[in-house]
């Protein structure tokens, strides 16, 4: 029996979903348009501002998708009602962000600058204040895509136990580890 699978996705006001014959699953709301191609074994209907998630039987695979489809609608419906932010702090001297449209320019240490293109459907914003770290933010209500992005502009420099230098996620910790100790 698949807990997840089996819950209702609540559907807000503001939100419309459709599934047309083929199991395409298009999801409108106020923050954007998605869509997401179920498997035809799977089936989906929207009855009474819930949808609901059923397997044709408790097959190994029929029971893994259940509980996947249901989840990725969900997230569809909370990213066009609400969307999903992350929040990134780059710690280290000299470390910078500066957005331009969809353009990141990032300074981590490294002997050149680095530019990264966002996609479309991800907004950015740098914020860069005195005596702190500078921030960034990104914002989508397509949360596989969002999360992409933040893991490879993390990826650009990893946040290394020695020092706790590098690109970290707000509210992050990283477990400090001691150097060198110097024999007497």
């Amino acid at each position: 029996m698949s807990r997840i699978g089996n819950l209702p996705v609540a559907v807000p006001s503001g939100v419309t979903i459709t599934v047309d014959k083929n199991n395409l699953v298009v999801v409108k709301g106020p923050k954007g348009e998605m869509e997401q191609q179920v498997n035809p074994d799977i089936k989906v209907e929207v009855k009474e501002g819930e949808l609901v998630v059923t397997r044709p039987s408790d097959e190994k695979a029929h029971k893994s998708m259940h509980g996947l489809y249901r989840s990725l609608i969900n997230n569809m419906v909370i990213g066009v009602s609400e969307g999903y932010k992350i929040e990134m702090e780059f710690v280290g001297v000299g470390y910078r962000a500066e957005s331009k449209g969809q353009m990141l320019e990032m300074s981590l240490g490294y002997s050149h600058n680095i530019v990264f293109e966002l996609p479309t459907e991800v907004k950015v914003e740098a914020v860069t204040e005195r005596r702190s770290n500078p921030r960034l933010t990104l914002e989508s209500c397509d949360k596989q895509l969002i999360g992409q992005v933040a893991a490879k502009i993390r990826s650009l420099r990893k946040p290394e136990p020695y020092k706790g230098k590098g690109i970290l996620f707000k509210g992050e910790v990283i477990r400090r580890k001691a150097g060198k100790s110097a024999s007497a």
